[in-house]
């Protein structure tokens, strides 16, 4: 394996000094014909500037933004986000992200280089050469979804266990049924690593089944911006040894097992994936990450997973109005899958693991009320992925199916070795039929009928607290039935996030406008709670319009702290005085809490972002 612990420096693309002359004011693009790769400079008198033709969002191509006048902007294929060349920021979304720079040189014949600077790997970092493994010595077992089982020597590591109830509020249910002894597993783990805080990934009713037996039990998660574990005390999960750890260090655990925890390049302040390397043979499993470390990964690893399935989104399902008519969803959903697949293939191909497997996307929407979106919503099949890459490489693929053990030394040795891999013992129940809805959405239903909602102030409350404005954007919020339907007696209302007003009528000014129509009990559930707005979106829990047809990405701001850095130098006051009276009356009134106890409760830990 190629090792890198100094910075390295690769040539990207070559200009001649005649089409060093011949660039003109503003946007050029250029293709690197031997590699493929696509590239942006932008010319601004003696001043050149250059990045990657690679949207941060998807990995989407840039073409020319015909509605910018200026000439300084391009925007993605996939989904219209805009970047700003002459700055290297993204305008749509707004103040989101800037785009990573490349070194531009100029030789001593007028010509051009574009450099792209490589800092050192950290996974290189006190190499160790791969050691024999026996036979048994490094087993992986695939519980469900993204959780597998890892034995590793006479250590046992989970990845992000859901294992019971739903994800995304009532959204997502688990498309394979667990081994019985899921919950026996868990409690033998060594250490346990949650990727980002999604709740197909940080399951709090398997946490709570856990805790139960194990609060004590050490789970690591990366030192993110949104901190995985931000909702715990609101959980009311009782875990005592959460370790947070820094990114790009191994996490020494034994003499022969270390783990790195990385960022994503696209989200860093969520998501991570993960380097578990036992005796020099690595595992990489990426999870969702959408660029895992900016791309860079190491190559030749023993095993890699990754997700695969797509639609763990509500785009296009949610959305109607304009071009979103059926047709054009399902062509759009077939189109996205195919790139998807395709992105994974060479992904494999370039990094050539020894040994593949598709994971983290084994999930249904098997409520009834989401017919359409169970029916719409097609994912991609992990055998097809397999086989593409089967066509493109020597890897070997691994379609897991719950209590399948891939013993890796076996692998290794003999790919064709027939203990290699143990399939669970035939008649074993592979996917699920059933699902325990109802203590579930009894949850998200004692919600609907909260003190707080009896008076409309909390929609002020809580938009005021969230504290995005200042954008030109209106959004007309509306509660609804199952098939939603405005509900009887539930709030409708606007938004206008300009001044952070809430007018009766939309304005008059020429403003973008959005129209979100939420299932009463959902978004109850989550501002009584101060859950993240994921869970209506990616949880398919709405029905949106928006005129025009573009993205916009709010955050709430400032962003200093994310459980209440939006809470102003009054707020904390006004809260602290609130939360000591709160104790006081509380030695006599044990058990009675006003509407607002509840509300600033929630507030507390409620972050407000919408990403349509």
């Amino acid at each position: 394996m190629e090792q890198s612990t100094e910075q390295t420096t690769e040539i990207l693309l070559c200009l001649s000094p005649v089409e060093v002359a011949n660039l003109k004011e503003g946007i050029n693009f250029f293709r690197n014909k031997s590699t493929g790769k696509d590239y942006i400079l932008y010319k601004s008198k003696s001043r050149l500037r250059a990045c990657k033709n690679v949207c941060k969002h998807q990995g989407g191509l840039f073409i020319k933004d015909i509605e910018d006048l200026a000439g300084r902007s391009v925007r993605c294929t996939k989904h219209n986000w805009k970047l700003d060349v002459s700055t290297m920021k993204y305008i749509n979304p707004p103040e989101s992200f800037c785009q990573d720079e490349l070194v531009v040189e100029m030789d001593e014949n007028n010509g051009l280089l574009l450099l792209e600077l490589n800092p050192p790997n950290p996974w290189d970092s006190e190499p160790r050469s791969p050691e024999e493994l026996d036979f048994g010595e490094v087993q992986i077992t695939y519980l469900t979804h993204a959780c597998m089982d890892l034995k590793l020597g006479d250590k046992r590591m989970v990845f992000d266990p859901w294992l019971i109830g739903p994800a995304f509020a009532r959204g997502w249910w688990l498309l394979h049924e667990p081994p019985s002894d899921w919950l026996e597993r868990l409690c033998q783990a060594d250490l346990i690593y949650i990727s980002h805080l999604h709740s197909d990934h940080l399951s709090y009713p398997t946490l709570k089944k856990l805790a139960g037996r194990r609060p004590d039990i050490p789970i690591y998660v990366g030192n993110t911006e949104r901190p995985v574990f931000w909702n715990l005390n609101q959980s009311g999960v009782q875990l005592t040894n959460i370790n947070v750890v820094p990114f790009g260090i191994w996490q020494q655990v034994d003499k022969n097992l270390r783990f790195m925890i990385l960022m994503d390049g696209v989200h860093p302040e969520m998501d991570t994936c993960i380097i578990v390397e036992y005796k020099g043979h690595k595992i990489l499993n990426t999870v969702d990450c959408t660029r895992p470390n900016g791309g860079r990964l190491p190559t030749k690893v023993a095993l890699m997973m990754s997700d695969f399935a797509g639609g763990a989104s509500g785009f296009p399902m949610t959305f109607s109005g304009g071009k979103f008519t059926e047709e054009w969803k399902a062509q759009f959903i077939k189109t996205e899958r195919k790139k998807l697949l395709n992105y994974k293939a060479q992904l494999v191909k370039n990094l050539q693991p020894r040994i593949y497997c598709p994971f983290a996307g084994y999930f249904v929407e098997s409520h009834p009320s989401d017919k359409y979106i169970k029916e719409t919503n097609t994912k991609n099949d992990p055998n097809e992925l397999n086989n593409l890459i089967k066509k493109n490489s020597d890897v070997i693929t691994w379609t897991p199916r719950p209590g399948a053990t891939l013993d890796l030394g076996r692998m290794l040795k003999d790919p064709t070795d027939s203990k290699g891999i143990i399939e669970p013992p035939e008649g074993t129940k592979i996917y699920k039929d059933s699902w325990d809805f109802e203590p579930y959405l009894e949850i998200l239903n004692a919600a609907v009928g909260d003190e707080i909602f009896l008076h409309s102030s909390w929609i002020k409350e809580y938009f005021t607290w969230a504290g995005f404005k200042d954008y030109n954007l209106v959004v007309r919020m509306i509660e609804t039935d199952e098939d939603f339907n405005p509900f009887p007696g539930g709030y409708d209302y606007l938004v206008d996030f300009l001044d952070l007003s809430f007018p009766k009528e939309r304005p008059q000014r020429e403003h973008p406008y959005e129209e979100i129509r939420s299932r009463v009990d959902v978004i109850r559930h989550v501002v009584k709670n101060g859950l993240l707005w994921d869970e209506l979106y990616i949880g398919f829990q709405t029905r949106l319009q928006r005129d025009p047809d573009i993205y916009h990405h709010l955050n709430a701001k400032p962003h200093e702290n994310f459980k209440n850095s939006l809470m102003n130098e009054k707020q904390h006051k006004n809260l602290s005085l609130h939360l000591e009276y709160r104790k006081l009356t509380a030695k006599r009134l044990c058990f009675m809490t006003s509407a607002m106890d509840k509300f600033y409760v929630a507030f507390v830990i409620c972050v407000y972002s919408l990403h349509l």
